[in-house]
């Protein structure tokens, strides 16, 4: 059964995604678009720490960059926590080189032009150096190593810094707060643990993915994703983090 819209659930990482279906060289099928509804060419999507509804789009073309957790900060004057949980126009941070990508996108002859020229263009944005803080990417390392019961307080103090300090470097480069970008990273971790297993322990799926317990579970759940586990359970699709919305 076809589907116009998806449950897109958060990730906490950024993405910037080009329209390019008049070139017809990629075959990805979504479309996305800002607070308004307004359907945008060219985009930057923050780190979310919340659900959202995007369009599908049948015959589109989309192009663009899945950052890891920091990625996007060397390439945008604004701090990473200005585009949490919002999706902006690519135009309103670049300018008219945002119009000149697209279209040098629309009229690229292959598909490996079109990331040559993408990664081109990302790399000479940059206005900031392409490595994060130490601090960032220590706890960034931490945080991925270990679970997510790992207290923020023990990597603030391995960093030296003020714990104010570390949070204010920390949301500028990820763009959530690190115990925000732990909670997500559990719950995709959840979402993960889902994909493999048929029958599911609720209780031994909580303790392994740093739950209290499973009523912690079901209300991180809910929270980050608007239902509970069996609801989800019930309506994913290929994509863990794409659910089919059916009117």
């Amino acid at each position: 059964m076809s589907h116009a819209k998806e449950r897109l659930l958060p990730t906490g990482t950024t993405e910037l995604v080009i329209d390019i279906s008049e070139n017809k060289r990629l075959k990805q099928c979504r479309s996305y678009c800002n607070q308004s509804g307004k359907n945008l060419t060219s985009l930057l999507s923050g780190p979310y720490s919340e659900f959202s509804v995007i369009g599908v789009a049948q015959n589109s073309s989309l192009i663009g960059v899945h950052f890891k957790p920091g990625g996007s900060f060397p390439f945008f004057k604004l701090p990473a926590d200005e585009f949490q949980n919002k999706r902006v126009s690519l135009e309103e941070l670049w300018g008219t080189t945002a119009v000149e990508l697209h279209e040098r996108l629309l009229s690229a002859p292959t598909v490996g032009e079109c990331f040559r020229l993408l990664e081109q263009m990302l790399l000479a944005q940059a206005v900031k150096p392409l490595r994060l803080n130490k601090a960032v990417a220590h706890a960034l390392g931490e945080f991925q190593r270990t679970s997510c019961s790992y207290m923020v307080s023990d990597v603030v103090a391995q960093t030296g810094l003020s714990k104010r300090h570390f949070i204010q470097l920390f949301r500028e480069q990820v763009g959530l707060t690190p115990k925000l970008y732990c909670r997500v990273r559990r719950f995709q971790r959840s979402l993960q643990t889902l994909v493999t297993q048929h029958e599911v322990n609720w209780v031994d799926l909580a303790n392994a993915c740093g739950y209290f317990d499973q009523a912690h579970f079901i209300n991180e759940f809910r929270t980050f994703s608007g239902m509970n586990p069996t609801s989800y359970l019930k309506q994913r699709g290929e994509n863990p983090n794409h659910l089919p919305m059916y009117d």
